[in-house]
C-alpha cells in the first residue's frame, strides 16, 4: 500500500520539471519568434526607408563615415521636416543639425530659420528652405554644409504627417510650454503639458503669434524633437512595435542602413541625455517683395565654430 502511494508522488514529482520546463520552452519560443519578427521587420523598414544621396556613390566617403564609426568620432545629421502633400513636393519647414558626439555622450542641436538668407548652389540667394523645393534632400544638405561650413554625414527626412502618427504611437509627448497661445484649433497653457501627435503638429507650427516669431517656433521644434527622441529611447511597448515601423517606413528617408543604426543605437545613443541647443541670430528683412532672415557672416562664424568645437571635446 504504502508502496504503491510512493510510486505515485515520484510520478507526480517528476511530472513538475517535465510541465514546468515545456511552458518556459514554449514562452521562450513565443519570445524568440517574436524578437525574430521585429529584427525581421525592423530590416524591411530600414530598407524601406533607405534613400541613399548620389554622394553616396562616392568611395572615398564611404570610407570617410567607415573611419569615424570605427574611432567613435562625432557625426552630424541634418534633420528635415517636410510638409508634403500629394501633388505637392513640399518645402524643408523644419531644419534641424544635429551634431552628437560619444566621447563626451552629448548632442548639439541648432534650429536653421526656413527663411534664412542664403546661396543656393546653382540658384543664388535665396531662403534656405527653398534648396530642398529645387533640387530635394542632396541640395538641401549640400546648402547647409556651404552655409555652415561644416559636414552633414547623414540626413534623416521626416514627412509631418508621419511625425504626428509617430508622437501617437510612443503615446505623446510632455513638453514645458513658455507660452499660452491656440493654433489649429488646441489651446496652450504655460507650463508643462501633455500633446498628442494632431497637437503636437500645432504646437510647432505657430509663429505669427510668438513674439519671437521663427526663433520660438524653432525652439518648440527642438522641445518637441528632444521629447520625442527621449519618450522614443524609453518606448517599451512591444505591442506598438509593429506599428511604428509601418509608420517609420511609410513618412521616414534616410542615408542610414541598417549596419550604421545598429552602430549609431550600439555607440550614440548615450549622447540625446545631455542635448545643447543652440540659435541663430538675426534680422528680418524686406528684399524684392520677400521677407527674409538676414544672418550676418558673424553668427555663421560663431555657429560653426561651436558645432565644431562640440566635435572636438573629448
Amino acid at each position: 500500500m504504502n508502496s504503491r502511494v510512493d510510486k505515485r508522488r515520484t510520478k507526480k514529482k517528476r511530472k513538475w520539471p517535465f510541465l514546468v520546463g515545456g511552458i518556459i520552452l514554449v514562452l521562450l519560443l513565443i519570445v524568440v519568434g517574436y524578437v525574430y519578427y521585429v529584427w525581421d521587420k525592423v530590416g524591411d523598414t530600414v530598407e524601406t526607408m533607405h534613400n541613399p544621396l548620389a554622394r553616396d556613390d562616392d568611395p572615398e566617403r564611404q570610407k570617410e563615415l567607415e573611419n569615424i564609426f570605427e574611432d567613435k568620432k562625432s557625426l552630424n545629421i541634418l534633420l528635415l521636416g517636410v510638409d508634403q502633400r500629394e501633388g505637392d513636393k513640399g518645402r524643408s519647414d523644419t531644419m534641424i543639425l544635429m551634431s552628437l558626439n560619444p566621447n563626451t555622450d552629448s548632442m548639439a542641436m541648432v534650429s536653421i530659420p526656413r527663411d534664412t538668407y542664403v546661396n543656393i548652389p546653382g540658384r543664388g540667394m535665396d531662403k534656405i528652405n527653398h534648396a530642398y523645393a529645387f533640387g530635394d534632400v542632396e541640395l538641401a544638405v549640400q546648402t547647409v554644409e556651404e552655409a555652415f561650413d561644416l559636414p552633414v554625414h547623414f540626413y534623416s527626412k521626416v514627412n509631418m504627417e508621419g511625425f504626428k502618427q509617430g508622437i501617437d504611437a510612443i503615446g505623446g509627448v510632455t513638453v514645458t510650454n513658455d507660452q499660452a497661445f491656440s493654433q489649429g484649433g488646441s489651446n496652450f497653457s504655460e507650463g508643462q503639458i501633455q500633446l498628442n501627435g494632431e497637437q503636437a503638429l500645432s504646437y510647432i507650427r505657430m509663429r505669427k503669434n510668438d513674439p519671437r516669431g521663427d526663433l520660438g517656433r524653432n525652439e518648440r521644434q527642438r522641445n518637441v524633437v528632444q521629447a520625442a527622441i527621449k519618450e522614443g529611447a524609453s518606448f517599451s511597448s512591444i505591442t506598438k512595435v509593429g506599428e511604428i515601423l509601418n509608420i517609420l517606413g511609410d513618412n521616414v528617408n534616410t542615408d542610414l542602413n541598417m549596419d550604421r543604426m545598429q552602430t549609431m543605437f550600439s555607440g550614440y545613443r548615450g549622447t540625446i541625455g545631455n542635448t545643447k541647443t543652440l540659435e541663430i541670430s538675426g534680422s528680418g528683412k524686406m528684399i524684392n517683395g520677400g521677407w527674409y532672415y538676414i544672418v550676418p557672416d558673424s553668427e555663421f562664424n560663431r555657429i560653426t565654430t561651436e558645432i565644431t568645437n562640440h566635435m572636438e571635446a573629448r
